[in-house]
């Protein structure tokens, strides 16, 4: 939950920034390339679509976010990805 607040605040702050086309084409790429797959999609701002794409065998993954009838941008990529059930800071759960 954490990743997708901080990858909302992420997306409105620097979608200027954003590499940005068509969704169909960005997820082949992500899948092709990094052998990423989606783990997880939420709301954002305006009800735009974020997305979580992740790869298990090279830990790669991208945040992207779709506007409503609009492109889909990439607003933020990283490693050592981990899918985890829960969260939990110091031993409790959140």
């Amino acid at each position: 939950m954490n990743l997708l607040l901080a990858a909302m605040t992420l997306a409105a702050s620097s979608q200027h920034l954003a590499q940005c086309g068509n969704r169909a084409t960005i997820v082949d790429n992500l899948s092709t390339k990094y052998g990423e797959t989606r783990q997880s999609v939420g709301l954002g701002a305006d009800n735009a679509l974020v997305e979580i794409f992740a790869s298990n065998a090279t830990g790669s993954w991208t945040i992207t976010v779709t506007k409503a009838g609009g492109p889909t941008c990439l607003v933020a990529s990283g490693r050592a990805f981990e899918n985890t059930d829960q969260l939990s800071v110091t031993g409790k759960s959140l």
